[in-house]
C-alpha cells in the first residue's frame, strides 16, 4: 500500500526573505534584491543580503569547506531541523536528499594561489580544498551538525536537481523505505566563473538594462534569465508518523515526475515532449486530472527557448481549464540547482496565505491562451504543480496540495 507523504518543516534562505511572514510581506510591498554584479555592471543579479551561515550552524570548524551554495544548503537544512524538533533517535534514522550545483568560483577559490604563470599550488591553498568542489560536502556537514545518518543521495541534475531530490525523498517514504527524510538544496553562481559560464552560453539577460526590469518571464521581449542564489530544505514525513508525533503539516506531496529530453546539451526539446511526460507522470501519480490543478509554478527562466516551450506545454496539458500561472524567478532570480526547493518553499507559503504573486515585468505575454498572473491577489487555491527544467534536458514536476 502506498503511503501518504506530508511536509512538516520548512527552512528557506532567499533574496525575498528567510521566513513566511517576511516573504509574503515583501511580495505585498514588491521588495526585491535585484542589482548588477559587482564585477560586471552589464549583468543583473539577485543576491541574498544579510546572510551569515554561522547564524544557522553556530561554531563549526568545517564552514571553511563550504562554498556559498553549500552554505545556503546547510543553513536552510539546519532551519528545517530546528523547526522539526525531532528526537535524536528519529534524526539518526532520517534520510537526506539534496540537489546541488557545481562550484564554478574557480578564480575566487584559487586567487591567492595563482602566481601569474598558471600554478595553483601554494602555501595558501588549503589541504582539503577539494571539499569546496565535491557535491556532497553540504550533506556531510548537515549530517555532522544534525546527527542524520539514514539513506541519502546528492543529485546534480542542473536546474532540476533540488526538485528531483525532493521527489526522490517522496518516493522513498511513499514506498515504505523511510518514515521521514530531509530534502532540498542550495546554490549560488554569483561569481565570475558562474556568470562567465552563463554569459558564454548566451543565457543571461545581459546588456545593462535596469536590473529590476531585466527578468521578464513569458514576455515577448524577454532577453534571458537573471541569476540568483539561495537554498531551502524540508522535512518530508509519512502521514501517520507525523500525526503520531503531533507535527504541524504544511502540505501534502501527491505526485512526482522526471524525464530527460535527449535533444540538446543546453536547449530544451522545442516540442516539450519529455517535459510534458514529467508533468503528466506527476499528475498520474497524484491521481489528479489537469483540471484539478489550481496553480502552476512555472520554471519560467525568461529565456527565449524555455518560455516558448513551456508556454506551449502548459496550453497543451491544461487547455481551457486555465490554472493560474506564476513565475517566481521574476522575484528571486534563477537559483540554478536550488530553484525547485526555494520555489517550493515560497509556493507553500503562498498556499497557506492564499496569495498569488504576479509575474513581474510581464507586459506582452508570449501566449494568449494562458492565465498568467499579472496582478497579485488573495484568492482561494489548493493545488500546485511545480515545474523545473535544466541544462542537459533534465525535467521534473511535483504536485502538492494544501493541508486542510
Amino acid at each position: 500500500m502506498q503511503k501518504r507523504v506530508v511536509i512538516t518543516s520548512v527552512g528557506v534562505i532567499s533574496s525575498i526573505g528567510f521566513t513566511q511572514n517576511s516573504i509574503i510581506e515583501n511580495f505585498k510591498k514588491e521588495n526585491t534584491c535585484f542589482n548588477t554584479a559587482l564585477f560586471d555592471n552589464q549583468i543583473p543579479v539577485c543576491p541574498v543580503k544579510n546572510f551569515d551561515v554561522k547564524n544557522f550552524t553556530g561554531r563549526f570548524k568545517n564552514i571553511r569547506y563550504l562554498n556559498r551554495g553549500a552554505q545556503f544548503c546547510v543553513a536552510s537544512a539546519m532551519e528545517a531541523v530546528t523547526y522539526a524538533k525531532l528526537h535524536k533517535d528519529m534524526l539518526k534514522k532520517a534520510g537526506m536528499f539534496a540537489g546541488m550545483g557545481p562550484n564554478l568560483d574557480i578564480s575566487g577559490e584559487f586567487s591567492k594561489s595563482l602566481d601569474g604563470v598558471g600554478a595553483i599550488d601554494s602555501k595558501d591553498l588549503p589541504a582539503l580544498w577539494i571539499l569546496r568542489f565535491l557535491p556532497n560536502t553540504a550533506v556531510s556537514a548537515i549530517s555532522r551538525l544534525a546527527g542524520i545518518h539514514g539513506d541519502n543521495l546528492t543529485i546534480n541534475t542542473a536546474c532540476s536537481a533540488s526538485l528531483q531530490a525532493i521527489g526522490e525523498a517522496f518516493r522513498k517514504i511513499r514506498h515504505g523505505y523511510l518514515d521521514l527524510a530531509f530534502a532540498g538544496g542550495g546554490d549560488s553562481r554569483l561569481n565570475q566563473g558562474g556568470i562567465l559560464a552563463y554569459k558564454k552560453a548566451h543565457a543571461l539577460a545581459a546588456g545593462g538594462d535596469d536590473p529590476e526590469k531585466a527578468g521578464r518571464p513569458f514576455d515577448c521581449n524577454r532577453k534571458g534569465f537573471v541569476p540568483g542564489e539561495g537554498g531551502a530544505f524540508f522535512l518530508l514525513e509519512e502521514l501517520e508518523h507525523a500525526k503520531k508525533r503531533g507535527a504541524k503539516i504544511f502540505c501534502e506531496i501527491c505526485g512526482y515526475g522526471a524525464s530527460i529530453d535527449g535533444y540538446n546539451m543546453t536547449a530544451p526539446d522545442p516540442e516539450g515532449r519529455w517535459s510534458e511526460t514529467a508533468v503528466r507522470d506527476a499528475l498520474k501519480e497524484a491521481k489528479m486530472l489537469p483540471d484539478q490543478i489550481d496553480m502552476v509554478s512555472a520554471h519560467a527562466t525568461g529565456t527565449q527557448l524555455n518560455d516558448e516551450m513551456e508556454a506551449s506545454l502548459i496550453d497543451r496539458v491544461y487547455g481551457e481549464h486555465k490554472p493560474f500561472v506564476i513565475a517566481l524567478k521574476s522575484w528571486i532570480g534563477h537559483v540554478a540547482a536550488a530553484c525547485g526547493a526555494v520555489e517550493l518553499a515560497i509556493c507553500i507559503y503562498c498556499l497557506q496565505n492564499r496569495y498569488l504573486p504576479k509575474i513581474r515585468n510581464l507586459k506582452d505575454p508570449n501566449h494568449k491562451n494562458i492565465n498568467f498572473v499579472k496582478t497579485s491577489a488573495v484568492c482561494s487555491f489548493d493545488s500546485v504543480m511545480l515545474e523545473n527544467f535544466g541544462f542537459g534536458g533534465q525535467n521534473s514536476a511535483l504536485v502538492v496540495k494544501a493541508w486542510c
